[in-house]
């Protein structure tokens, strides 16, 4: 179903298999966000998918955007390229009117932690971790990171991930409700499948009509936080913090943030 050798699929037993497959940290490029796109495109349109099961290979769920892309996209506006990329892919997810459940194996980062909670349903091994992850490089958070997270774990706990930068572990996530259900790492591909299995058997249309309740109920103005998270974006994508931030990772360092003016 996928064109792109960096996104996986497979179809079995109703539940379309997506896997992010780009090694090593699964981090998004544009060929990968545009095989997704058309991923679940498809699988709006297949009637044989039923449910998706998303997943990345290896140790991570996804990093994020891959920063060697935006390193040598330098002056690409970072606005245009959330209004073509991750926001369709996010609105995507939450409407398509068949359950989603994203397997979260190792560290699902920046977009990846976005794409991960658009997801309606999530099953983690204890490997698992969830990373805010746009701070750390001078950004802010965009892929509805500023509005699912909150919506998940709570105002409080969301600033603290996001301006901290730090980890929240998988038994954390677990106990806060960022994640509905916890495995061991060797259990984690085959409870995911047999649980999607379960929901393809399900009432799917029901289901859909339930997702369209909770958009509207608890989501009602997503479409446009994705707007004005690709707007403030822009504006963080044009300071120093964010220079800084590319900076030292790839020269694998900390970064010096103290010294720029606020």
């Amino acid at each position: 179903m996928s064109d792109s050798s960096l996104v996986l699929t497979d179809l079995k037993e109703g539940v379309l298999s997506i896997t992010l497959d780009h090694p090593r940290a699964n981090a998004f490029t544009d060929e990968m966000i545009s095989a997704l796109q058309s991923t679940f495109k498809q699988a709006g349109r297949d009637a044989q998918v039923r449910s998706v099961l998303l997943s990345g290979s290896g140790k991570f769920f996804s990093t994020g955007r891959d920063l060697h892309d935006v390193s040598r996209a330098a002056g690409e506006s970072f606005r245009l390229h959330l209004l073509r990329t991750f926001n369709p892919l996010v609105g995507q997810i939450r409407s398509l009117e068949k359950p989603v459940l994203a397997a979260v194996n190792g560290a699902a980062a920046g977009a990846g932690l976005g794409i991960a909670l658009a997801c309606d349903l999530r099953i983690a091994s204890y490997k698992a971790s969830f990373v805010v992850g746009f701070l750390g490089i001078g950004l802010a958070p965009d892929s509805a990171v500023s509005l699912l997270l909150p919506a998940l774990i709570g105002l409080g706990r969301a600033t603290e991930a996001a301006f901290t930068n730090s980890p929240i572990s998988a038994q954390q996530a677990f106990e806060w409700g960022l994640v509905n259900r916890l495995v061991a790492p060797a259990d984690l591909a085959a409870q995911a499948f047999a649980w999607a299995v379960a929901l393809a058997q399900g009432p799917v249309h029901a289901m859909g009509l339930a997702k369209r309740d909770f958009n509207q109920a608890i989501l009602p103005d997503l479409e446009r936080v994705l707007d004005y998270e690709a707007h403030l974006q822009e504006v963080a994508g044009r300071g120093d913090e964010f220079k800084e931030g590319v900076h030292a990772f790839l020269e694998k360092r900390p970064p010096g943030f103290v010294s720029f003016p606020v």
